[in-house]
């Protein structure tokens, strides 16, 4: 009985640990085409659609913060549903999933059958898509045609897409890092070479008026998308070149990618990692 009071008592401290993670973080929205609005916070940017036929968002950041995602999007609504009632999941990592568990009480969750799959696996069960779909699915609502399109494995091997017609919007999820260097999950089967040409495919299917939100960065457009893509062929170049001539993993970090790319540079993927992520991958 001692032993259960005690982690009981230590799951209560971490839960409240959490919660006060995110007790100062802000979720701001702003406007972007139609109904489509991205609400920024802490993770993964949302992307919204408000109308009489229910609010879609597309990922839902974390848990702690879902009461305050659900008061921003009750702010943009302009009928009397206040409710979620539809989350599009654009793959498995915490940050764009973790309000799943919250949002799952009065939506409906959908993502690629790999998403699901690998929440299934962590140790809270709940909140898990209850639509999965192989290669897309298309969705009507709010007068508005909604396409959800799973792209091969790049970020992760479940990432989806989501373009809003009418309002020629795209949200990217994390197969777009807004002027940053990207992260891939290699080990949740993500690849360079995968991710560099689902960007390119992009780029052939977003017009030059189309705003796109990245998974993560500020709401941008196809130039910004283009130059990840120039950004990713000219390091993958330099770094090639470099392990060609015999260098080690150790001594291409040393060196470095050069003064133009160190504006990519940010915390979670620095110079160094994203160095280690082409030499495993070329």
């Amino acid at each position: 009985m001692k032993l259960l009071l005690i982690i009981c008592a230590l799951l209560l401290s971490q839960s409240g640990l959490a919660y006060d993670r995110f007790a100062n973080v802000k979720i701001e929205s702003q406007w972007v085409a139609g109904d489509v609005h991205i609400l920024y916070g802490s993770g993964g940017n949302i992307g919204s659609l408000t109308g009489p036929d229910g609010i879609l968002i597309i990922d839902d950041q974390f848990e702690p913060l879902a009461h305050k995602i659900e008061k921003s999007l009750a702010a943009l609504r302009q009928d009397d549903v206040d409710k979620v009632k539809y989350v599009v999941n654009t793959h498995y990592h915490g940050d764009h999933t973790g309000g799943n568990i919250y949002f799952a009480k009065s939506a409906s969750i959908l993502a690629h059958e790999n998403v699901r799959a690998r929440l299934a696996k962590k140790p809270v069960k709940s909140g898990l898509p209850v639509i999965t779909y192989q290669k897309g699915i298309k969705m009507f609502l709010n007068g508005e045609t909604v396409h959800v399109k799973h792209l091969s494995a790049g970020h992760t091997d479940g990432d989806s897409v989501v373009y809003f017609e009418k309002a020629n919007v795209w949200h990217l999820g994390d197969l777009f890092f807004e002027s940053r260097f990207p992260y891939i999950d290699m080990k949740s089967g993500g690849t360079f070479q995968g991710y560099r040409n689902n960007i390119e495919k992009l780029l052939s299917m977003i017009d030059d008026s189309a705003k796109i939100i990245p998974g993560h960065g500020k709401l941008t457009d196809k130039t910004s998308l283009q130059s990840v893509l120039h950004m990713m062929d000219a390091t993958a170049k330099l770094v090639k070149k470099m392990k060609d001539s015999g260098l080690s993993e150790q001594q291409v970090v040393t060196a470095g990618l050069g003064d133009k790319w160190k504006a990519w540079h940010w915390r979670f993927i620095t110079e160094e990692r994203w160095i280690k992520t082409l030499y495993a991958s070329l």
